[in-house]
């Protein structure tokens, strides 16, 4: 079996709203991985939630992507009761340091081979 070649999320028709959560992790935190499986089915469930993207470097540094079609899709998002008992969770338990940065996007285009 073939593993499938990553791509980037395709470009989505601005204005939109995106969000930049860039964070290294604690070395502790069994429990991260199945809350962290749990924030990706909940967020999926957001009306105007578009899509999120990950990457990790090899020093611990993770970066997600997440798009949002409107202010108030993340704001759903945002305030969603089990999405701040995981936000808590992480600032106790799994985070070493994070940065969130949310920004309108104004234009956006792709490529694909």
């Amino acid at each position: 079996m073939s593993i499938p070649q990553p791509r980037p999320l395709p470009a989505f028709e601005p204005p939109y709203v995106m969000t930049v959560f860039t964070s290294v992790r604690t070395r502790g935190g069994e429990e991260y991985d199945a809350t962290s499986e749990r924030m990706t089915e909940l967020v999926k469930e957001i009306p105007g939630y578009l899509g999120h993207e990950n990457a990790h470097t090899p020093g611990g540094l993770s970066i997600t992507v997440g798009y949002f079609r409107d202010e108030a899709a993340l704001i759903a998002w945002r305030t969603d009761e089990e999405h701040r008992a995981a936000q808590k969770q992480g600032r106790a338990d799994w985070y070493d340091s994070y940065t969130l940065h949310v920004a309108t996007v104004e234009r956006s285009h792709g490529f694909v081979r």
